[in-house]
């Protein structure tokens, strides 16, 4: 009897262990940002951390690596980094099925990492923003495990439950709720072929993406207030920003109203204005429910420009109507919304190179398509050197979008991605041409290209903070000019086959390509940049 109760009591102090989390309340501590005005309105990139540079030899990147590509970084003229999940996650990939949202994967590095990280991105005018996963955790985040053990943990509360959540719901083409009992996260199977639960049980629990990772209860005070600390926490350490993950998904009412409820837009707005108290941070919202909407100030205040991105690259193509549907875009777009060729999500597309089959003059009229424009431009890892993708296992696979960056000829190596003989994915199908090295040696690559892009953007009022006006489309011909004060700039972007005329004000003076006198004529696939002198 002695020993049971013994056993009794380990076992229970066991499971509260498993449990516990950083849950601490974290003060505010804002501090005025170091970084230069109107960072946020320069050109980021996306960075997958995993995928980016490996500093220990392992196969997988980590922030010091991360870290020592900085130079690259601010010599492509960028303003701000997304990173993907950077906390500790059980997928070992991604990172978006969360174990701990105040400590760093430790296949990444350390908390002292980020912090030199921090550090040394600020000393060269780079903010970084983090993936911050709001709606849900990994089915191994400590509390969601003993939610599952004892019906009765005060952890329960945490997590949606419903012993019959009746027919009708389909979110991505699944039912979304499960039976804990059965163990779903162990199926190796398609999510939507997973069998039936069955109603009535006391475990039957919610996951808007799948069984691995469970949707917090929102509607719980406590759970809130979690993250606001947990968002602060991370603000408090020198970060510059958010991107919220999946917000039109925080709050669910029924089987039909499940996406973008009026809960979920006060939850955001919540958000925002807690990261907006730290001075001069910047936060963007994935909302592909109404992205137009989760980008105004009085919701999110940044969104991604979803569906835009489609036209963009069909436009680039030589499709006539997707130009003017991306110029009507333009018309009506809010500065706020941060605009994009593709991302990490193969629902984005394929890499600008794999869309667009090699073809690198139609790849510049793509990055001039939004570059040179209104909004936010994010560029993904990789893009600025017309990096491939991999080999998927279906047209539905990630994995081809997150291969590791291209640096050198072989990627492995001194120089290279990784010293390691097996890097953690595939490398990409056309390193040997499409590399950092080799692409910054080369005036006329497309590394050089972006680069001399961003450095336009970066150097004039119009293109960095401007409105959008006086644009015409003719064809298959854009022109439109972005204006600042005194700054009064014009594009010009061709994306037919043959030559066109452009006719140009006296006052015109070139600023891409750069040198010569302006011309009227404007070559097939072709982009043309002109400063306006005031008459």
């Amino acid at each position: 009897m002695h020993k049971q109760l013994l056993l009794t009591l380990a076992l229970a102090a066991a499971a509260t262990a498993q449990a516990q989390i950083d849950i601490r309340p974290v003060p505010a501590q804002p501090r005025a940002s170091t970084l230069p005005a109107n960072w946020q309105h320069g050109v980021f990139m996306e960075v997958f951390v995993r995928g980016y540079q490996d500093s220990n030899g392992d196969g997988i990147g980590d922030l010091q690596g991360l870290t020592k590509r900085l130079d690259y970084l601010k010599k492509l003229g960028v303003s701000g980094l997304w990173l993907m999940p950077i906390t500790a996650s059980s997928d070992h990939d991604h990172g978006y099925a969360t174990t701990d949202y105040r400590g760093i994967e430790p296949q990444y590095g350390t908390l002292a990492d980020f912090d030199e990280l921090i550090r040394q991105a600020h000393q060269r005018g780079i903010g970084i923003v983090m993936d911050y996963v709001i709606n849900h955790a990994s089915w191994q985040f400590p509390p969601f495990q003993q939610a599952v053990a004892d019906r009765n943990s005060p952890w329960r509360s945490w997590f949606v439950w419903n012993p019959n959540p009746g027919p009708g719901w389909d979110i991505l083409g699944k039912y979304p709720w499960y039976d804990a009992a059965a163990k779903p996260w162990d199926w190796a199977g398609e999510w939507k072929d997973m069998p039936p639960i069955q109603p009535g049980s006391l475990d039957i629990f919610f996951g808007t993406f799948g069984p691995h990772m469970p949707d917090f209860n929102l509607r719980n005070p406590a759970v809130v207030q979690y993250h606001e600390d947990s968002l602060r926490f991370w603000l408090n350490r020198g970060l510059d920003g958010y991107r919220l993950d999946a917000v039109p998904h925080l709050i669910e009412n029924n089987a039909k109203d499940w996406n973008d409820q009026p809960e979920s837009r006060v939850l955001t707005k919540q958000f925002q204005d807690l990261i907006k108290s730290y001075p001069g941070r910047y936060v963007v919202c994935e909302a592909t429910a109404e992205p137009i909407a989760y980008g105004k100030p009085d919701l999110c205040g940044g969104a991604f420009a979803f569906n835009l991105n489609y036209d963009m690259v069909r436009a680039a193509k030589g499709d006539a109507e997707s130009l003017q549907r991306v110029a009507a875009y333009y018309r009506t777009m809010s500065p706020t919304m941060a605009t994009f060729l593709h991302n990490h999500d193969i629902f984005t597309g394929q890499r600008v190179w794999d869309q667009l089959h090699g073809d690198e003059a139609r790849y510049r009229l793509a990055a001039a398509s939004y570059l040179l424009l209104p909004g936010t431009p994010f560029v993904y890892y990789g893009e600025e050197i017309g990096q491939a993708g991999i080999d998927g296992k279906d047209a539905k696979d990630d994995a081809p979008l997150r291969s590791p960056m291209s640096w050198t000829p072989s990627n492995q190596g001194a120089g290279g991605f990784t010293t390691s003989a097996q890097p953690f994915r595939p490398l990409s199908l056309n390193r040997s041409a499409h590399n950092a090295e080799s692409q910054q040696r080369d005036a006329s690559s497309l590394f050089n290209f972006y680069r001399e892009l961003i450095a336009l953007r970066r150097a004039s009022p119009a293109l960095t903070l401007g409105r959008y006006e006086a644009d015409k489309v003719e064809g298959q011909v854009w022109r439109f000019e972005r204006v600042h004060g005194q700054d009064r700039v014009l594009v010009a972007i061709n994306y037919g086959d043959t030559s066109a005329t452009l006719d140009l004000p006296a006052r015109a003076r070139a600023l891409y390509p750069k040198g010569g006198a302006p011309r009227t004529a404007l070559p097939p696939l072709s982009v043309r940049v002109y400063r306006l002198e005031a008459p």
